[in-house]
């Protein structure tokens, strides 16, 4: 794993080569453990399935968070349950396919764990990833382009190492039962106002790319967060793309290193 890999600020590029048939694979917002871990096992268990199914034509896989719908890593301690995911994970890491991951809102708490075990390297903002001649936008999308300034403070807090330490004093089997309440019944922690297509105008992602293209062009925008698949075109050479989730669309995107599409894993397209 080069230093550009392990960089977690979002500066620079990483470029990532694609051999000549492979494919770049990305998911997002699984949520697994919510409403409960039974039920999102059935969840789980297909996304096991999906990993498995492109394990043989992945050039590398880009995973842009919210895997779980709570985590949290005590020094010593973390979150019971998803041994399928991880296992899977840690499989095709050891086998050679680079697999890279955005945290989101769910799971930002991440601090070491995936990189430790897994070998995966954990971004905490937007990176820019060049394949196939084309430059790419990656991230979660939470807390960018305009509005959602209830979200922007809590999020402040949510990242506040003093607020992050004296959580760490609470028991984990209460602080962890205690969070995963609340992120499934708060909808500014859950996301579940971000189900509905706002309008190209109206959705904050999308002006958020239309700025960053007027300071330097980038050929796809890749973001999770809204739970719905999106293709929009921003400009001629330009799009952006929201991969929708693993509750209830199981959609994924595809570069096969000259364009991308959004695909969806056993699941008739919405």
């Amino acid at each position: 794993m080069s230093a550009s890999e392990k960089n977690t600020s979002g500066l620079g590029v990483i470029p990532l080569e694609i051999p000549k048939g492979k494919k770049v694979f990305f998911a997002s917002d699984n949520h697994l453990g919510a409403p409960t871990r039974e039920d999102s096992l059935p969840r789980e268990k297909k996304f096991v399935r999906w990993l498995r199914t492109v394990e043989k034509d992945a050039a590398a896989i880009i995973l842009l968070g919210d895997l779980f719908d709570f985590w949290f890593e005590y020094k010593r301690v973390v979150p019971k349950g998803f041994t399928r995911t991880l296992g899977s994970l840690a499989f095709l890491a050891d086998s050679g396919i680079p697999i890279y991951y955005f945290v989101g809102n769910h799971d930002l708490w991440m601090r070491g764990y995936f990189e430790e075990e897994l070998g995966i390297p954990v971004f905490h903002k937007p990176q820019v990833f060049e394949m196939g001649g084309k430059r790419f936008f990656i991230g979660h999308g939470d807390g960018l382009g305009p509005g959602d300034k209830g979200f922007k403070r809590m999020k402040k807090v949510f990242t506040n190492r003093i607020a992050q330490g004296l959580f760490r004093w609470v028991h984990p089997d209460i602080g962890v039962r205690l969070a995963q309440y609340f992120s499934v019944k708060n909808r500014l922690i859950s996301g579940d106002e971000d189900v509905k297509f706002l309008g190209e105008d109206k959705e904050w992602l999308v002006q958020y790319a239309h700025r960053k293209l007027e300071q330097k062009h980038y050929d796809y925008f890749v973001f999770g967060h809204r739970h719905l698949p999106l293709d929009i075109q921003l400009k001629e050479q330009s799009r952006y793309l929201n991969l929708g989730d693993w509750i209830s669309y199981f959609s994924y995107g595809v570069f096969d290193g000259e364009s991308m599409s959004l695909e969806y894993f056993e699941s008739p397209s919405p």
